[in-house]
């Protein structure tokens, strides 16, 4: 339920904090091509599995499918491609990364022509190329990222095999509760990015007025209640709402405080003090949704 969030770690540094994470005991490594350290992640879990530090059948693998690769004749290449670059025969799961489609080769649309328009790649047809690495045995299981309800209404409503998780940002201050109630109902499991409110995102991601949830003073009277840090506070509070949690670090010691939270459980009174806390996104999405995109933010998010 605790893994690793590799977003963010350089590559430079990405095989020591892997490698270093399934030392402490993480077993759950979340990737994606667009995280520019696919090799170096997949090196650090084998040569794990070579040293015998862990098993490949303990670890649960997760990688997704980047924008520019939703048509459908692209995605089952694409997901090959993750896994080569990784050295690995096969994902624990395997999601599609934003309901948002640009050209081949793009990594963020710069201008009109760059995006594709929801018709000309379909995420009901994106959806079929990913039941169909599930079944050429590519990954065990399949699920999305960063979709609302309509969307996945949609792929309920018209696909085969229903996206059996919705990974999104989660935390005390985004706790998403109609998307929520929505993916219980229909037995989607959950994973919450950023669970910490991200304080190493980058800058293009940061404002001088953004709210810092490690600082929260309802946090810290939690942590302080239960003689834990204000991070595993945080983390906590995805466990107890039944939520695996993917917080990153790149520090040994940070590392292991984070999957310390593991057993860590808030009582009705820790969780009707952060329900009253004021609602705040930290990724916006803003990225997709500019330079001529067609795409809105409501066509992303839970509003």
């Amino acid at each position: 339920m605790i893994g690793l969030g590799t977003s963010g770690i350089p590559a430079s540094k990405a095989y020591y904090v892997v490698r270093e994470a399934i030392k402490i005991g993480y077993r759950h490594i979340d990737c994606s091509p667009i995280y520019k350290n696919e090799a170096e992640v997949g090196q650090a879990i084998n040569d794990a599995i070579d040293d015998g530090d862990v098993t490949r059948e303990e670890l649960w693998i997760t990688s997704k499918l980047w924008n520019s690769d939703h048509r459908y004749n692209d995605v089952e290449p694409a997901c090959e491609r993750s896994l080569a670059n990784m050295g690995l025969d096969y994902f624990d799961l395997y999601l599609i990364h934003w309901p948002v489609a640009v050209e081949r080769g793009i990594d963020w649309a710069q201008n009109e022509e760059e995006y594709l328009a929801e018709e000309e790649a379909p995420i009901e047809d994106t959806w079929t190329g990913m039941e169909d690495c599930m079944a050429a045995e590519l990954t065990k299981h399949i699920g999305v990222s960063n979709f609302n309800i309509s969307k996945l209404q949609l792929l309920l409503e018209e696909c085969m095999d229903p996206p059996e998780v919705n990974q999104c940002e989660w935390h005390p201050y985004l706790p998403q509760q109609t998307l929520y109630d929505f993916c219980k109902l229909n037995k989607i499991k959950m994973i919450g990015y950023a669970p910490l409110g991200s304080p190493g995102r980058s800058e293009d991601y940061r404002k001088a007025n953004d709210p810092e949830l490690l600082t929260e003073p309802a946090i810290s009277a939690i942590a302080m209640k239960h003689g834990i840090t204000d991070a595993q506070a945080c983390l906590a509070y995805g466990l107890t709402r039944k939520m695996a949690v993917i917080p990153r670090s790149t520090k040994s010691d940070r590392l292991k405080e984070n999957f310390e939270a593991a057993d860590l459980k808030l009582d009705r009174e820790d969780l009707r003090s952060l329900i009253i806390l004021p609602k705040f996104r930290y990724f916006k999405g803003e990225e997709h949704t500019s330079h001529g995109s067609p795409y809105k933010l409501t066509d992303i998010w839970e509003y």
